[in-house]
């Protein structure tokens, strides 16, 4: 359900939403592009602006939607073509050189075909099965961008203290995933919840959001190099079908 039903037809509401979606991750990732060129932020640095607040404000605009059943494959599309273009661009079949100097770690277009694709990937199809029905949606798309996003910028200036399984890792950047995932997906609840989108507990969701935020923190810290975006996601998605499923400890719905 919408916060607010701006206007009487739920599919104009609908497309109004997916074109204030579509401008403000456009200007984000523009922005990040300025800030790359410019030389303003170095290139790593700006492929984790963009991994850290892509997602949030994505999800933030899903509550400019109707809520109807158009309402998350409308929403789907703005990942799914911003996706697309990554992809075209890592291909050389579309010249983008902002974008690949501020979505690359070393200017090679290819890599754009790793670590963008499958960040596209996962909130296209976070989107079309979780929406706002479930939390797990929510719960798992913030970890991923505000968890594993802000753990590599942490980790690489404060992570002198490297982690015994992987010295590629440290404790700093590990800690930085598991309180910046846990902070953002419970704030996002809370944003859902204090709205009467999502209609569940709040205190209830506490303990299962910890324990996702946990076993995502303890994958992130042994996966290998571009896989992160896949490996954290899918971890989050199975405790809380764990959780909620298997367990019974956590009573919301799992798919949406």
């Amino acid at each position: 359900m919408p916060v607010i039903h701006f206007f009487p037809s739920p599919w104009l509401q609908d497309i109004v939403a997916l074109f204030i979606t579509f401008a403000a991750a456009l200007l984000w990732l523009r922005f990040t592009d300025i800030l790359a060129r410019r030389k303003i932020v170095s290139r790593h640095l700006s492929r984790k602006l963009i991994h850290i607040g892509t997602g949030p404000i994505f999800v933030l605009c899903w509550l400019l939607f109707s809520g109807e059943n158009q309402s998350r494959w409308l929403a789907a599309l703005v990942p799914a073509v911003i996706t697309l273009q990554f992809a075209l661009i890592g291909l050389g079949v579309l010249k983008d050189e902002d974008a690949v100097q501020a979505m690359s770690r070393s200017g090679n277009r290819r890599e754009l075909l790793y670590g963008p694709l499958q960040y596209g990937v996962v909130f296209v199809l976070t989107t079309l099965l979780f929406w706002t029905n479930s939390p797990v949606g929510i719960v798992a798309l913030m970890i991923l961008c505000g968890g594993d996003g802000l753990a590599d910028v942490i980790g690489r200036r404060f992570g002198h203290a490297r982690l015994p399984l992987n010295p590629n890792k440290s404790w700093a950047g590990s800690i930085a995933m598991l309180l910046t995932g846990f902070v953002l997906a419970y704030a996002y609840l809370a944003l859902f919840i204090g709205l009467g989108v999502l209609n569940i507990s709040l205190i209830g969701a506490f303990i299962p959001v910890l324990l996702i935020a946990i076993s995502a923190t303890v994958v992130e810290a042994v996966s290998g190099a571009d896989m992160d975006n896949i490996t954290i996601t899918v971890t989050a998605l199975g405790v809380a079908w764990l959780l909620i499923d298997g367990l019974g400890v956590w009573d919301v719905p799992f798919l949406g």
